[in-house]
């Protein structure tokens, strides 16, 4: 055989056992939450995860399902189960920012076009004393976007003045904040003064925590921390942990939702909270507004 054959031949067989390790290697691993969200069915999927000082419920809403996720608000506060007795709905994650005292919102919400809550319009957030200096970055705070753009649906997570794609029309909108991903945006948002020492939501303390985002192919990911019930004074997630871990679940766009005693995810007939009180009790606190997945 001629010796350049048999060169040829060995080559060909070692390019062919590299392409087996390696085809072996990729249908072996462990599938990405982008993975999953590609492969049919097309079907919500929830798991946990247990992290250093709490426990993540996670939800997954492919990309061009038969799901949709879109916004409530109720006039009064309701618990995350009525939330879903009323709207018929799979699942439901609390949302925007309210005010306890007057049960009005602080956040934005716009259903089918319009808005339906509006912050300029709680008149104890704008006549605070303490806040007008942040008036501005509270009403220009991330929100959390379905837009219906020809026949397609589309999401996507930006400050309330954002502009809309021109192809787009804006259809339901839920504000909260800050951005998480690409990046954490506390202090644009108001929510972080260093200069005065100002810390709304205790971004590095532990805490139970909710928030939305967006992976690449266009699905949605919804997540709600909550602490630990032997832990309740010290678990949770902070912040900028929050954000990494929602950098590992494949979301390129996150954001930050109403969290504490807020946090509760409602699936398939059962709920999740987040806060747990000094006797290790969930805290079960009625919220404003909320993220629905509904069947189209």
């Amino acid at each position: 055989m001629n010796l350049n054959v048999r060169k040829i031949k060995i080559l060909s067989l070692g390019l062919i056992s590299l392409a087996m390790v390696l085809w072996f290697n990729l249908h072996s691993s462990t599938p990405s939450i982008s993975t999953v969200a590609s492969s049919p069915p097309k079907t919500i999927r929830y798991f946990e995860r247990t992290l250093p000082q709490g426990i993540a419920h996670i939800l997954l809403i492919p990309a061009n399902s038969k799901f949709l996720v879109t916004p409530a608000i109720s006039q009064k506060v309701a618990t995350v189960e009525e939330f879903a007795q009323k709207h018929r709905a799979v699942a439901i994650l609390n949302a925007g920012f309210f005010d306890p005292a007057n049960q009005k919102t602080t956040s934005y919400v716009v259903i089918q076009g319009k808005v339906v809550a509006d912050p300029k319009k709680n008149d104890r957030l704008v006549n605070n004393p303490n806040l007008k200096s942040y008036l501005s970055q509270i009403f220009n705070r991330t929100e959390f976007r379905r837009y219906s753009c020809g026949q397609n649906i589309r999401y996507d997570i930006a400050l309330h003045s954002a502009s809309q794609p021109a192809d787009c029309q804006l259809v339901d909108a839920i504000g909260a904040g800050p951005s998480l991903l690409p990046e954490l945006t506390l202090e644009k948002e108001g929510f972080v003064d260093n200069a005065n020492k100002r810390d709304a939501l205790g971004s590095n303390q532990p805490n139970a925590r909710t928030a939305v985002g967006i992976t690449r192919d266009g699905s949605v990911v919804l997540v709600m921390v909550a602490q630990k019930l032997s832990a309740p004074a010290n678990s949770g997630i902070s912040l900028p942990a929050l954000a990494n871990f929602m950098k590992t679940l494949g979301t390129d766009k996150a954001m930050n939702l109403d969290g504490g005693s807020s946090s509760s995810l409602y699936y398939n007939g059962k709920t999740f909270y987040g806060k747990v009180d000094l006797e290790g009790n969930s805290i079960k606190r009625p919220v404003k507004s909320v993220l629905l997945v509904q069947e189209d």
